[in-house]
């Protein structure tokens, strides 16, 4: 496996330097995530046969006659048997088959789930929270659609992060998650538990999913909301309905019916290729432990308590008391703690 990874990391790399590659600019961008993506495994492989070459080399000296030297080739010995474990265990994950979906961008939906005016907060403090996070990882966010709440909280908001990696960050959002606290209209302090969905899907490209004209159901209708250009004044919004599914998409915040149209197909490829990758993950889940990176959309993934300033991934029970610092984007270690998850689970099939 390791041998086949340098060798594809080689052909990559030829490839790169030549001037001809250049001319097709999305397999020039693919080889370029790919480069990236083994460049670490070159890395640890280069290691790994340092380490073993130097183990060849100082359990040569364990039996010579100078007692002195032999101690220390003895201690050099275990040192490298030991560096020899490390970087085998960085490499088995770095080995393990790539999704190629992880290197997409991802659109993300958060919908306001049970609990009123305060799900519709919680549902904004999360839009704020992956905000954060996009911003730290310097990655980019637009918005596609947006519908406030009372209160200043958020209905529905749908927007796409562009950046290496999104998707593959990203993906381990998708679900129920609920929040414990007093909410600001409580006058008696009494916790309310609420809840917010979130979906992730891998931005689809053209190829990854056809879309015949016969299939669509377009619609047209005036745009509501608080005001501006085009609301209430022409035919701009538009309802895709793609019959073989039943999915419906409604986009109505662009200034146009064309743009408005392009968004709504934009989400429904994304829409549709994220039922086919739930379909495939929900058949490999079941041969698996968790429900890690399944996609299930109606499981309960995560508890915010604000009380105890605790947050849970019921997924695989990872806890931190860390919720400041999560809500204002912090994502990392609960990230890391997911896709580690993930790598242990795959390693045991």
């Amino acid at each position: 496996m390791l041998g086949d990874a340098l060798a594809r990391a080689a052909e990559v790399e030829r490839l790169l330097s030549n001037p001809d590659t250049f001319a097709d600019a999305p397999k020039a961008a693919e080889l370029g995530r790919e480069h990236r993506r083994l460049e670490p495994i070159v890395e640890l492989a280069a290691q790994l046969d340092k380490s073993e070459n130097e183990l060849a080399e100082a359990g040569e000296l364990v039996s010579v006659d100078d007692a002195e030297m032999s101690a220390e080739a003895t201690q050099e010995v275990a040192r490298l048997k030991s560096t020899i474990t490390e970087l085998e265990g960085r490499l088995k994950p770095a080995l393990l088959p790539h999704d190629p979906l992880d290197d997409r961008n991802a659109i993300i939906e958060i919908r306001a789930g049970t609990g009123g005016d305060e799900a519709a907060l919680f549902a904004a403090d999360l839009y704020r929270m992956y905000t954060r996070f996009i911003e730290r990882a310097g990655w980019k966010r637009e918005s596609i659609s947006h519908s406030d709440g009372t209160l200043g909280g958020v209905k529905e908001a749908i927007f796409k992060v562009s950046g290496a990696g999104a998707f593959g960050a990203m993906r381990w959002e998708s679900g129920v998650h609920r929040v414990q606290r007093v909410p600001a209209t409580e006058t008696q302090g009494r916790i309310h538990t609420s809840a917010a969905t979130v979906a992730v899907l891998p931005e689809a490209e053209e190829v990854d999913v056809r879309i015949e004209d016969k299939d669509l159901r377009i619609d047209v209708f005036r745009s509501s909301g608080p005001g501006g250009q085009s609301v209430n004044t022409t035919d701009s919004a538009v309802r895709i309905t793609h019959i073989p599914s039943g999915l419906v998409v409604s986009q109505q915040d662009q200034k146009s019916q064309l743009q408005n149209k392009l968004k709504a197909m934009e989400v429904l490829r994304a829409r549709l290729l994220d039922l086919r990758v739930s379909e495939m993950e929900s058949a490999r889940s079941k041969m698996r432990k968790s429900q890690v990176g399944t996609g299930d959309r109606s499981a309960k993934i995560r508890t915010y308590n604000y009380p105890q300033s605790r947050i849970t991934d019921h997924r695989i029970g990872f806890t931190t008391h860390d919720l400041a610092g999560v809500m204002d984007g912090d994502l990392e270690p609960v990230i890391d703690a997911l896709r580690m998850a993930d790598v242990e689970e795959q390693l045991g099939e």
